[in-house]
């Protein structure tokens, strides 16, 4: 069984797709986003499947994309932001080296945008944002090996910040 060198949790805007693929760079590793594994799986994007067959659906489907990625990908692997609602999913993540990317609201709506197809920050983005951030956040830490704060850096700092936070090596070390 391979596991993941580096699992990324956190909120939308949070950086996780793209410091995930900088951290893969570094390491010589390849990258994984769970969320894209659930889309090409699903044949449509996490938007249309929230719609079609809803939220307790997709949940579904995002413990057992979480689980065939955890259980065989050896490079980063990031998780969707709600990934880690699930018990399943949390109890997936024990014994692995995660990483949450903290990321302040002003940040994360930068980075997503208030228009993007986010399911759950369809409606009033700003104040479902923070709801989110209160229901999840004691979740981020309670699976986290180390926490990065995001607020300020380029993707280039913050894989910095995980290399270092996990004391992992790049081939270039």
């Amino acid at each position: 069984m391979t596991t993941p060198v580096v699992v990324l949790v956190g909120p939308p805007g949070s950086g996780k797709s793209t410091v995930g693929r900088a951290l893969a760079e570094r390491l010589g590793v390849g990258f994984r986003d769970t969320d894209a594994d659930i889309e090409e799986g699903a044949g449509k994007p996490i938007p249309e499947i929230f719609i079609d067959e809803g939220e307790p659906h997709f949940r579904a489907l995002e413990v057992a994309a979480v689980r065939a990625a955890a259980e065989t990908h050896g490079g980063v692997l990031a998780l969707g932001g709600g990934a880690v609602l699930a018990e399943a999913t949390r109890a997936l993540l024990r014994d692995l080296p995660v990483v949450f990317l903290e990321v302040p609201l002003a940040d994360a709506v930068k980075r997503v945008g208030l228009d993007a197809p986010r399911p759950l920050l369809a409606v009033n983005p700003r104040a479902r944002w923070r709801e989110l951030m209160e229901a999840r956040r004691p979740l981020y830490l309670e699976v986290a090996t180390a926490v990065v704060d995001t607020a300020g850096h380029t993707p280039e700092q913050v894989a910095d910040a995980v290399l270092e936070a996990l004391e992992l090596k790049t081939p270039h070390d």
